[in-house]
Formats: structure tokens, C-alpha cells, sequence
């Protein structure tokens, strides 16, 4: 091949890397506002940052209807023949591990980025892939069940990095447009978030479900996943400076640190060598394991183990998903307020809390009421617990513009150990299923005690961080 055939091809490639990265690049800071007031400025960066807000948490929600429409379709693909247990547990691990290692990495690069571009891109790919997964659905009956369980898994690992590109700038815009006193505070609101597309998936897409099929279910969330994309596009900001109006650091006037001299990738290495952001990972990592094995075959159990019919089961559930939604709302308001910014004593607290209510669900019996009760604590439970544990303890002990990073490494850890989870829980349901008279009996004993000792652990590693003070009281 000529010299200059190769030269104009590396020339091509690297003008074609430049135009991405430039896309993608912090919008540049715009010329200073003038304000005829100081209330007129006050008002204006109000409206931007409550539109970034409502922007990254309804965008998220969505983002999660799309990552979580097969765990509400799980039973009647089941009952459909086309794959089990085990396989379903092997494609919604595909997802977990594609986003623990996209959630590190992308947590590191959103650092650098204009965040709506970098959301709503991740959300574009989610909701194609959750329709492509519905047209595979429709063919199913011509389509062999190793091929189809292949074809799914590597979509929904397509998914599963699709699905790093939400969390990561949608926290960063809080960090960039929130101050410190009020982080928490949105940070729980915007926690929400979780069972808020949680819920959506169950109520919206479980009824798709029910009257269309499970096929019809992917098409419901791709939709849903569209209308996030016009959220994030027109609302979202990147930040304020980008708007004329000072860093929030300055409208705060919060103390400098001697972060703020550090370049961003000297911050993140600094972040890397932090012991207590890897122990709060650990905790979280726990967590997930109990939050997934809930969300993902908390259905199957109640239908298989309790008896409960497809309505009753996906009812019951449900109620974990919005419940979760008053813990997330609240935790960083009452940490803000009655704990002045300390997360340790609501995390250990809301930590046995939600030991005990997966304990009450697994072993509490049958009764319609005391598998609700189970719900409703443990939602409440891990909406606290995703909010503290799942970053705002991490984001809290780190500087401002490392907050991606703090969020990788606790999000590479919480979605590895949620696609182990998926894979041993698959396992083990599948090889304590006994069939009697055509009819299959499960034991889900082993399974249960694998989810309530990792809740267990969850609650107790935080209690190593208890003397590391956040990040505002060492400034």
C-alpha cells in the first residue's frame, strides 16, 4: 500500500477521533452575564440548575426501564420454552458485568464531558437495543434457543454499556450545579430516580407484558426510553459557566482546597488510592447483591416458592420499587439536616433494616400482608442505601470534579457483584429444581441464604470508615 494511501487514512482516522472528542469535550465557559440584579441572576441560575435536576432524574428513570424490562419478563419467557433459568441468568449477567466495566470507565471519561451529549447518547443505544430485543422475540419460534440466548446476551451487553452512560453525568451535574450543603439533599431526590424506573418498568412495561406479550414488552421500553432521550436533550445543562454565570463553587462561596490546583486526572489517581472509597464499594457491591436478587427473581420466587399468582407477584414487587422512592427522598434530606452531612449512622441502621426485611420476605411465610410488609421496609431500606452506599458516602469523602471517578469505582464493584449474583442465583435455583409428575418443585433455601448473608456484610463494612470525615470538613 503507498506511503501517502497510509498517511491519508491515519490522517482521516485521527480527524474523525478529533470530531468525537470535541463533540463530547465540557462546553466552553460563555462570555459573563450581565444581571441588572443580583436577585435577577439568582433566579436565572435557579431555573437552569432545577432543569438540569428534573432533566437528570426523570432521564434516569428512564434509563432504568430500559435496563430492567427483562426482569419483568423473565417468568413468561420461562413458560414461553424459548430459554430457563440459568440462561436468563447468563444474559442479565451480561448486562451487569458490561456495566460494571462500563460504569468505571465511563465514569472516569464523563469527568471530561458535556454531560447531555454523553446521557442521551448512552440512552439512543439502550432503547435500540430493547427493541432489537423485541424483534428477536418476534422470531423466536424460527430461531434455535442456543442462538437466541447468544443473540440476547450480547445485546444486553450492548445495553449494559449503554446503561454506564446515564449515572455518571447525571451525578456529575448535580456536583456541578448543586453546592456542597445541598448535595445530599438532591442527591436523595434524584436517587429517586432508581425505583422510580424500577416502578415504571414494573406498572408500564409488566402491562405491556400482560396484554401483548413479553415480545411487546421490549418495544414498551425502547419507547420509553425515547421520551428520556427529549428530556435530557432539551433540559439538561452542562454547567453553569457554559450559561454565563460563575462556578457554583463561587455562588456558594464555598472554601478552596488543595484539590482545586490538581489537574482532574491527578484528582481521579488520588481518588484510586483512597482506602474508604473501596470499602464503601465493597458495602455497596453487598448490597446490589441483595437489591438484584430482589429485583431480578424476588417474581419467580413469590410465584414458584409462595404460590402467588403473575398479578399478585408482580403487585408485590412493585411495591419495593415505589416505596424505594420515599428512602431515596429522603435520606439526603435527614442526613443533611438532623446528621449534618454524616451518612454513617442512617447507613448502619437502614442497613439492618433491609437484612431483616429480606429475612421477613424469605421466611416469613405466605401471607399476602407480610410479604407487602417485607416490601415496603425493604424498598424504603435500599432506597436509602442505594443513595448512601451507592454514592453519596463516596462522592461525599472526594473533591468536586472526581466525582465520576468515585462513582466508577463504586460502580464497577456494586454491578460486578450484581452480574455474580445473577449467574450463582440462576445457578442455584436451577439445580435445586426437582420434577415430580411433569410438574417442577423449587428450593430456593440456598439462594435465600446467599442474598441475606450478603445484606448481612452490606450493613457491617461501612462501620470500617466510621472516623473518615467528607470532603467539605477537610477543605
Amino acid at each position: 500500500m503507498p506511503t501517502d494511501t497510509v498517511t491519508a487514512g491515519a490522517r482521516s482516522s485521527s480527524s474523525i477521533f478529533s470530531r468525537i472528542a470535541s463533540f463530547y469535550a465540557i462546553s466552553p465557559n460563555a462570555p459573563e452575564r450581565d444581571f441588572a440584579t443580583d436577585d435577577e441572576r439568582a433566579r436565572f441560575y435557579k431555573k437552569l440548575k432545577l432543569q438540569a435536576f428534573f432533566a437528570a432524574t426523570l432521564g434516569y428513570s428512564l434509563y432504568y426501564v430500559c435496563r430492567t424490562s427483562l426482569n419483568v419478563m423473565k417468568k413468561p419467557i420461562i413458560d414461553s420454552g424459548v430459554l430457563d433459568a440459568t440462561q436468563l441468568g447468563i444474559i442479565s449477567s451480561a448486562l451487569l458485568f458490561a456495566y460494571a466495566i462500563g460504569k468505571f470507565v465511563n465514569g472516569f471519561v464523563a469527568d471530561y464531558c458535556n454531560i447531555k451529549r454523553f446521557m442521551a447518547t448512552g440512552l439512543i443505544i439502550s432503547a435500540l437495543a430493547n427493541a432489537f430485543m423485541g424483534m428477536m422475540g418476534i422470531a423466536s419460534a424460527a430461531i434455535p434457543a442456543s442462538v437466541m440466548c447468544i443473540c440476547f446476551a450480547v445485546m444486553w451487553c450492548f445495553n449494559g454499556w449503554a446503561q454506564s452512560m446515564g449515572a455518571p453525568p447525571a451525578i456529575i451535574s448535580l456536583s456541578r450545579w448543586f453546592p456542597l450543603k445541598e448535595r445530599g439533599t438532591y442527591y436523595g431526590f434524584f436517587s429517586a430516580s432508581h425505583n422510580l424506573g424500577e416502578f415504571f418498568s414494573f406498572l408500564f412495561v409488566g402491562s405491556i407484558v400482560a396484554v401483548a406479550g413479553w415480545q411487546s414488552g421490549f418495544f414498551g421500553s425502547a419507547i420509553a426510553g425515547a421520551i428520556g432521550i427529549a428530556l435530557v436533550v432539551f433540559f439538561l445543562h452542562d454547567h453553569p459557566r457554559a450559561h454565563g454565570l460563575p462556578a457554583v463553587e463561587a455562588m456558594a462561596g464555598e472554601k478552596t482546597s488543595k484539590a482545586d490546583k490538581m489537574s482532574t486526572r491527578d484528582i481521579q489517581k488520588m481518588v484510586l488510592r483512597t482506602p474508604a472509597v473501596w470499602v464503601l464499594a465493597a458495602a455497596s457491591a453487598f448490597m446490589y447483591i441483595s437489591r438484584y436478587a430482589i429485583n431480578g427473581w424476588g417474581m419467580l420466587f413469590l410465584q414458584e416458592q409462595k404460590g402467588f399468582t403473575d398479578v399478585e407477584a408482580l403487585s408485590i414487587i412493585s411495591i419495593n420499587a415505589l416505596l424505594g422512592i420515599a428512602g431515596t427522598v429522603l435520606s439526603g434530606w435527614f442526613s443533611d439536616k438532623l446528621f449534618k452531612g454524616d451518612r454513617q449512622i442512617p447507613a448502619l441502621i437502614f442497613g439492618m433494616l433491609n437484612a431483616a426485611a429480606l429475612a421477613l420476605f424469605l421466611f416469613g411465610g405466605n401471607a399476602m400482608w407480610v410479604n407487602i410488609l417485607a416490601m415496603v421496609l425493604f424498598g424504603i431500606a435500599i432506597g436509602v442505601l442505594i443513595c448512601f452506599l451507592g454514592g453519596l458516602m463516596a462522592i461525599d469523602i472526594v473533591p468536586r470534579r472526581a466525582t465520576g471517578a468515585a462513582l466508577g469505582v463504586v460502580g464497577i464493584a456494586s454491578y460486578v457483584a450484581a452480574g455474580i449474583q445473577d449467574v450463582v442465583s440462576g445457578w442455584l435455583i436451577n439445580s435445586h429444581i426437582t420434577t415430580v409428575d411433569g410438574v417442577n418443585h423449587y428450593n430456593f433455601l440456598p439462594v435465600a441464604i446467599f442474598w441475606l448473608g450478603a445484606s448481612i456484610i452490606s450493613f457491617l463494612l461501612p462501620l470500617l470508615n466510621a472516623r473518615r470525615k467528607v470532603q467539605q470538613d477537610e477543605e
